[in-house]
């Protein structure tokens, strides 16, 4: 089955966007299978309102493990199933807490075996002048990785807030021959632009 992985630094909406995803094609309840970094695996069952109480959190490091959701995505006169895999987020250097960065491990180990790659950048976050700085070395190098592999995106988050219009123009000056999807978790826009993206690349 085809492996989507969701990657980028804390706090940038990728559980938000994982959840609201699989909703926006069509679950009224996911099962999300807990994969952690020993190979142990669980999964729970949520409404999806149960879900984005339970898997989101405004501090950073909520999720420290794989969170897998099996979704349907329109292909041909058809459908394939994909996992969505949700990650732990990302930071740049390491991180005092050992459990924290065997989550981080379990990531990159993972975005190097994905089939298709959604790296989620928080657009309403980037300064006019400070775009290097913001992003940090972590999403530069997701990009570069990203770049090579078949089937990669760039998604500029939180397009719901008047700064982010700002911080996708930047990101398109930074980040010119990459595939930039302005997204709302939040309200789901630019989803659509995303199953197609997904569709033409399983």
């Amino acid at each position: 089955m085809t492996r989507c992985i969701i990657i980028g630094k804390t706090n940038v909406g990728k559980t938000l966007f994982t959840i609201n995803f699989a909703e926006f094609l069509g679950l009224k309840k996911i099962n999300v299978v807990l994969e952690y970094h020993d190979g142990s695996q669980h999964s729970r069952s949520y409404t999806i309102r149960e879900a984005r109480t339970y898997l989101t959190d405004p501090l950073p490091h909520k999720t420290l493990c794989l969170q897998i959701v099996t979704v349907n995505i329109p292909k041909g006169k058809g459908k394939k199933k994909i996992k969505l895999i949700d990650t732990s987020g990302l930071i740049n250097g390491i991180h005092p807490d050992e459990n924290i960065r065997k989550a981080i491990s379990q990531t990159l180990a993972n975005v190097r075996t994905a089939d298709l790659i959604l790296h989620i950048v928080d657009a309403a976050v980037i300064p006019k002048n400070g775009i290097v700085e913001t992003l940090g070395e972590i999403d530069y190098q997701i990009a570069q990785f990203g770049q090579m592999k078949y089937g990669y995106a760039l998604l500029a988050n939180k397009m719901d807030l008047p700064e982010a219009e700002r911080g996708l123009d930047k990101l398109r000056e930074e980040f010119k021959g990459i595939y930039i999807i302005p997204v709302s978790a939040l309200h789901k826009q630019g989803f659509n632009e995303v199953k197609k993206f997904v569709s033409r690349n399983i």
